[in-house]
């Protein structure tokens, strides 16, 4: 994809060994700062939220120093302000410290404001980050043409890792995207959409693979390695489904690109009937592949 030359803003694409750089666009830190903390792990976003609990109290505490009015406080004492400060934000009150001054106790209800505020955001964050439904699928590291029944056919495999949740009604989406220029000498990003043989699964509980058959029409028809390349091919996919447990859409995306999709090979079996008449799903198959025959007529690189 073509870069741009300014970069006020860079994004790094999902999957993609390329950057995306914005200019022009308008900045929402407090809304992306709230997006970000939903985004990070869990340790990250507990570990954000002690550390602004504890800049705000440190924060206060340099307050109390410089108004005094804290009884039984030693004088000058920043730990003694600190945990006077804990103690109220926190709403413990143990009653060795208490404020006696206009001053401190004016402090005292401004404090009490932002802790209700502090811990309402925090509340929020660690809610939604319990109710946010998140998908853990996994996608073969690439994509293969290979003959499928005489016809040569894209093929990539996906999965659900979440083995004790099954993802219900799960549909898949393919869109090619591709450089095409105008005969006015303009380049442009076509979005064409790439129909599987079969589009939805009941049940995603482990493994599926997604099939395209590339036929006369198939935007994919007479493609070769080399002009997928010269076209800047991606082959985007998304999946959406609802957790059984949750019953919550969830969603996951996932981006081949040209060099990412193998001419020739098809993917190793990772389902075996064992000789006891149980099926066996090997997981440590799922992104291997193998060379195959080409199909004749279908351009495959020597």
């Amino acid at each position: 994809m073509a870069r741009m030359a300014h970069k006020p803003v860079t994004v790094k694409a999902p999957g993609a060994d390329y950057e995306i750089r914005i200019v022009g666009d308008r900045p929402t830190p407090l809304r992306d700062f709230y997006h970000g903390l939903l985004q990070l792990p869990w340790w990250a976003t507990i570990a954000a939220i002690s550390v602004a609990f504890l800049i705000a109290n440190a924060l206060f505490a340099f307050g109390y120093l410089a108004l005094g009015g804290v009884n039984h406080a030693t004088p000058e004492s920043f730990r003694d302000a600190f945990f006077f400060s804990v103690q109220t934000m926190g709403t413990i009150g143990y009653g060795a410290m208490f404020p006696e001054s206009t001053a401190a106790n004016i402090l005292v209800v401004v404090e009490s404001i932002v802790s209700l505020l502090l811990t309402a955001v925090s509340t929020g964050l660690v809610f939604a980050k319990f109710s946010r439904p998140t998908a853990q699928f996994v996608f073969s590291r690439r994509a293969v043409i290979s003959p499928v029944n005489g016809v040569p056919t894209l093929i990539f495999r996906l999965g659900n890792q979440r083995g004790s949740t099954a993802i219900v009604n799960a549909e898949i989406r393919l869109v090619l995207v591709r450089t095409e220029h105008t005969t006015e000498g303009e380049t442009f990003y076509r979005m064409l959409d790439l129909k599987p043989t079969r589009e939805r699964a009941l049940s995603l509980s482990r493994s599926w693979n997604v099939l395209h058959s590339i036929d006369e029409e198939s935007p994919l028809a007479g493609e070769t390695p080399a002009s997928l390349a010269e076209k800047e091919v991606e082959l985007q996919v998304m999946v959406l489904g609802l957790d059984d447990i949750s019953m919550q859409t969830v969603h996951a995306a996932h981006r081949y690109f040209a060099k990412d999709i193998a001419w020739g090979a098809r993917l190793a079996d990772v389902l075996t009937e064992t000789p006891d008449g149980h099926l066996l799903l090997d997981l440590r198959r799922f992104h291997d592949i193998e060379p195959t025959a080409p199909c004749p007529g279908f351009p495959y690189p020597s």
